[in-house]
Protein backbone atom coordinates (compact mmCIF):
# COMPACT_ATOMS: atom_id res chain seq x y z
CA UNK A 1 0.00 0.00 0.00
CA UNK A 2 0.77 3.54 -0.79
CA UNK A 3 0.83 5.84 2.10
CA UNK A 4 1.37 9.51 2.74
CA UNK A 5 2.45 10.89 6.16
CA UNK A 6 2.53 15.35 6.84
CA UNK A 7 4.81 15.52 9.97
CA UNK A 8 7.91 14.13 10.29
CA UNK A 9 8.13 15.04 13.98
CA UNK A 10 8.24 11.83 16.66
CA UNK A 11 5.19 10.79 15.69
CA UNK A 12 4.80 11.07 12.14
CA UNK A 13 8.57 9.35 11.73
CA UNK A 14 8.17 6.64 13.90
CA UNK A 15 4.77 6.00 12.06
CA UNK A 16 6.42 6.26 8.75
CA UNK A 17 9.23 4.08 10.12
CA UNK A 18 6.73 0.79 11.00
CA UNK A 19 4.81 1.22 7.69
CA UNK A 20 8.03 0.85 5.27
CA UNK A 21 9.46 -1.96 7.52
CA UNK A 22 6.11 -3.61 6.84
CA UNK A 23 6.96 -3.45 2.77
CA UNK A 24 4.69 -0.38 2.47
CA UNK A 25 5.71 2.67 0.51
CA UNK A 26 5.80 5.97 2.34
CA UNK A 27 6.00 9.41 1.38
CA UNK A 28 6.87 11.96 4.20
CA UNK A 29 5.42 15.56 3.65
CA UNK A 30 7.38 18.27 6.04
CA UNK A 31 8.30 21.97 6.44
CA UNK A 32 11.16 22.45 9.00
CA UNK A 33 14.29 21.64 7.26
CA UNK A 34 15.67 20.22 10.28
CA UNK A 35 13.18 17.50 10.38
CA UNK A 36 13.50 17.12 6.28
CA UNK A 37 17.21 16.41 6.70
CA UNK A 38 16.57 13.68 9.55
CA UNK A 39 13.69 12.14 7.30
CA UNK A 40 16.10 12.23 3.97
CA UNK A 41 19.10 10.60 6.08
CA UNK A 42 16.66 8.08 7.50
CA UNK A 43 16.30 7.48 3.50
CA UNK A 44 12.69 8.23 3.24
CA UNK A 45 11.15 10.34 0.21
CA UNK A 46 10.60 13.31 1.17
CA UNK A 47 8.44 16.33 -0.34
CA UNK A 48 9.48 19.17 1.47
CA UNK A 49 6.79 22.00 2.13
CA UNK A 50 3.19 22.80 3.74
CA UNK A 51 1.27 20.10 4.15
CA UNK A 52 -1.95 21.61 4.10
CA UNK A 53 -1.31 22.87 0.33
CA UNK A 54 -3.17 21.16 -2.25
CA UNK A 55 -0.19 21.05 -4.79
CA UNK A 56 2.43 19.65 -1.79
CA UNK A 57 -0.37 16.94 -1.65
CA UNK A 58 -0.41 16.38 -4.87
CA UNK A 59 3.73 16.60 -5.08
CA UNK A 60 3.70 13.72 -2.74
CA UNK A 61 1.56 11.64 -4.74
CA UNK A 62 -1.74 11.65 -3.19
CA UNK A 63 -3.67 11.10 -6.15
CA UNK A 64 -2.00 7.17 -5.66
CA UNK A 65 -2.01 6.72 -1.95
CA UNK A 66 -4.16 4.80 -0.14
CA UNK A 67 -4.44 6.85 2.97
CA UNK A 68 -3.12 9.75 4.46
CA UNK A 69 -1.47 10.61 7.80
CA UNK A 70 -1.68 13.97 8.80
CA UNK A 71 0.44 13.60 12.16
CA UNK A 72 1.72 16.93 12.67
CA UNK A 73 1.42 19.22 15.88
CA UNK A 74 -0.89 21.53 13.91
CA UNK A 75 -4.41 20.57 14.36
CA UNK A 76 -5.39 23.47 11.52
CA UNK A 77 -2.69 21.98 9.42
CA UNK A 78 -3.94 18.24 10.04
CA UNK A 79 -7.62 18.93 9.14
CA UNK A 80 -7.26 21.07 5.93
CA UNK A 81 -5.07 18.16 4.79
CA UNK A 82 -7.64 15.59 5.65
CA UNK A 83 -10.50 17.44 3.94
CA UNK A 84 -8.06 17.80 0.76
CA UNK A 85 -7.16 13.88 0.66
CA UNK A 86 -11.14 13.15 1.29
CA UNK A 87 -11.51 15.08 -1.86
CA UNK A 88 -9.05 12.94 -3.62
CA UNK A 89 -10.63 9.79 -2.52
CA UNK A 90 -8.23 8.83 -0.26
CA UNK A 91 -8.61 7.46 3.45
CA UNK A 92 -7.96 9.99 6.15
CA UNK A 93 -6.40 9.66 9.82
CA UNK A 94 -5.82 12.92 11.61
CA UNK A 95 -3.45 13.49 15.06
CA UNK A 96 -4.82 15.87 17.44
CA UNK A 97 -2.86 16.96 20.34
CA UNK A 98 -2.56 16.78 24.01
CA UNK A 99 -5.23 19.95 24.47
CA UNK A 100 -7.55 16.70 23.69
CA UNK A 101 -11.53 17.70 24.72
CA UNK A 102 -14.98 15.94 24.25
CA UNK A 103 -15.85 19.22 22.20
CA UNK A 104 -12.95 18.80 19.60
CA UNK A 105 -13.40 15.16 19.00
CA UNK A 106 -16.93 15.89 18.01
CA UNK A 107 -16.28 18.64 16.05
CA UNK A 108 -14.01 16.26 13.70
CA UNK A 109 -14.95 13.30 14.16
CA UNK A 110 -17.59 13.26 11.40
CA UNK A 111 -15.03 14.87 9.11
CA UNK A 112 -12.29 12.04 8.78
CA UNK A 113 -11.66 8.65 8.71
CA UNK A 114 -10.31 8.27 12.07
CA UNK A 115 -8.76 10.62 14.91
CA UNK A 116 -5.49 9.79 17.00
CA UNK A 117 -4.03 11.30 20.07
CA UNK A 118 -0.93 9.98 20.62
CA UNK A 119 -0.52 11.47 24.18
CA UNK A 120 -3.70 9.35 25.76
CA UNK A 121 -2.40 6.54 24.16
CA UNK A 122 1.24 6.31 25.26
CA UNK A 123 -0.54 7.23 28.71
CA UNK A 124 -2.18 3.96 28.27
CA UNK A 125 1.53 2.21 28.29
CA UNK A 126 2.12 4.42 31.48
CA UNK A 127 -0.82 3.45 32.85
CA UNK A 128 -0.42 -0.51 32.49
CA UNK A 129 3.49 -0.38 33.91
CA UNK A 130 1.76 1.58 37.49
CA UNK A 131 -1.19 -0.64 37.33
CA UNK A 132 0.73 -4.23 37.40
CA UNK A 133 -0.49 -7.52 35.92
CA UNK A 134 -4.25 -7.90 36.73
CA UNK A 135 -5.10 -5.18 34.66
CA UNK A 136 -4.19 -3.58 31.36
CA UNK A 137 -5.84 -1.07 28.99
CA UNK A 138 -5.79 -2.00 25.77
CA UNK A 139 -7.42 1.27 23.85
CA UNK A 140 -9.55 4.81 23.94
CA UNK A 141 -12.19 3.91 21.92
CA UNK A 142 -13.87 7.50 22.67
CA UNK A 143 -13.92 10.32 25.60
CA UNK A 144 -16.15 8.11 27.66
CA UNK A 145 -15.07 4.63 26.41
CA UNK A 146 -12.26 2.10 27.24
CA UNK A 147 -11.66 -1.38 26.39
CA UNK A 148 -9.46 -3.26 29.04
CA UNK A 149 -8.03 -6.59 29.79
CA UNK A 150 -8.57 -7.90 33.31
CA UNK A 151 -7.23 -11.00 34.60
CA UNK A 152 -9.39 -13.04 37.31
CA UNK A 153 -7.89 -13.50 41.16
CA UNK A 154 -8.33 -15.33 43.88
CA UNK A 155 -10.36 -12.46 45.35
CA UNK A 156 -12.82 -11.84 42.57
CA UNK A 157 -16.42 -12.23 43.68
CA UNK A 158 -17.28 -13.85 40.42
CA UNK A 159 -14.63 -16.42 41.10
CA UNK A 160 -16.01 -20.34 39.54
CA UNK A 161 -18.70 -18.32 37.96
CA UNK A 162 -19.69 -18.90 34.43
CA UNK A 163 -20.05 -16.30 31.64
CA UNK A 164 -23.48 -16.79 31.65
CA UNK A 165 -23.68 -16.05 35.73
CA UNK A 166 -21.68 -13.08 35.45
CA UNK A 167 -23.73 -9.76 36.16
CA UNK A 168 -21.59 -6.89 34.84
CA UNK A 169 -22.92 -3.46 34.73
CA UNK A 170 -25.33 -1.96 32.25
CA UNK A 171 -22.67 0.14 30.23
CA UNK A 172 -19.81 -2.72 29.74
CA UNK A 173 -19.74 -5.65 27.74
CA UNK A 174 -17.51 -8.59 27.28
CA UNK A 175 -15.55 -9.01 23.74
CA UNK A 176 -13.27 -11.89 24.56
CA UNK A 177 -12.32 -14.39 27.21
CA UNK A 178 -9.00 -16.60 27.25
CA UNK A 179 -8.45 -19.39 29.63
CA UNK A 180 -5.62 -18.93 31.31
CA UNK A 181 -1.94 -19.29 29.11
CA UNK A 182 -4.91 -19.86 26.01
CA UNK A 183 -5.29 -17.24 23.32
CA UNK A 184 -8.16 -14.54 23.44
CA UNK A 185 -11.66 -15.49 21.90
CA UNK A 186 -15.07 -15.67 21.53
CA UNK A 187 -16.66 -16.68 25.04
CA UNK A 188 -19.20 -19.59 24.91
CA UNK A 189 -21.93 -19.11 28.07
CA UNK A 190 -20.53 -22.35 29.67
CA UNK A 191 -17.12 -20.99 30.31
CA UNK A 192 -15.95 -21.37 33.91
CA UNK A 193 -14.02 -17.71 35.19
CA UNK A 194 -11.28 -19.30 37.02
CA UNK A 195 -7.96 -17.34 38.43
CA UNK A 196 -5.77 -16.77 35.43
CA UNK A 197 -8.30 -16.62 33.21
CA UNK A 198 -8.51 -12.80 31.57
CA UNK A 199 -11.29 -11.21 29.75
CA UNK A 200 -11.56 -8.83 27.58
CA UNK A 201 -14.32 -5.97 28.25
CA UNK A 202 -16.06 -2.44 26.92
CA UNK A 203 -17.38 -0.38 29.11
CA UNK A 204 -17.64 3.10 30.18
CA UNK A 205 -15.19 5.25 32.61
CA UNK A 206 -17.90 5.18 35.21
CA UNK A 207 -18.26 1.43 35.39
CA UNK A 208 -14.72 0.80 35.23
CA UNK A 209 -14.13 0.66 39.23
CA UNK A 210 -17.33 -1.65 39.75
CA UNK A 211 -16.20 -4.12 36.74
CA UNK A 212 -12.61 -4.14 37.95
CA UNK A 213 -13.92 -4.95 41.69
CA UNK A 214 -16.03 -7.88 40.19
CA UNK A 215 -12.87 -9.54 38.26
CA UNK A 216 -9.62 -8.54 40.00
CA UNK A 217 -11.63 -8.01 43.37
CA UNK A 218 -10.40 -4.67 44.03
CA UNK A 219 -11.35 -2.71 47.09
CA UNK A 220 -14.11 0.20 46.16
CA UNK A 221 -11.38 2.84 47.17
CA UNK A 222 -8.21 1.04 44.97
CA UNK A 223 -10.72 0.47 42.28
CA UNK A 224 -11.77 4.05 41.65
CA UNK A 225 -8.31 5.02 42.41
CA UNK A 226 -7.46 2.82 39.32
CA UNK A 227 -9.93 3.85 37.80
CA UNK A 228 -9.01 7.59 37.86
CA UNK A 229 -10.94 10.68 36.82
CA UNK A 230 -12.04 9.58 33.66
CA UNK A 231 -9.80 7.13 32.91
CA UNK A 232 -6.33 7.27 30.61
CA UNK A 233 -5.72 11.00 30.10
Amino acid sequence: MRFVIIGAGRVGLRTARVLREEGHEVTVIEREESKVRRARNQEFTVVEGDGSQETILEEAGLDEADALGALTGDMNVNFTACMIAKHHGCRTVMRIDEAYREGIYRKYAEEVDEIIYPERLGAIGAKNALLGGTIRAIADIAQNLQIVELTFTDEAPINGYSISELELPADATVIAFGKRDRPLEIPSEDESLETGDRIVVLADYEVLNAVRQLIVGESATRAAANAGAGGVN
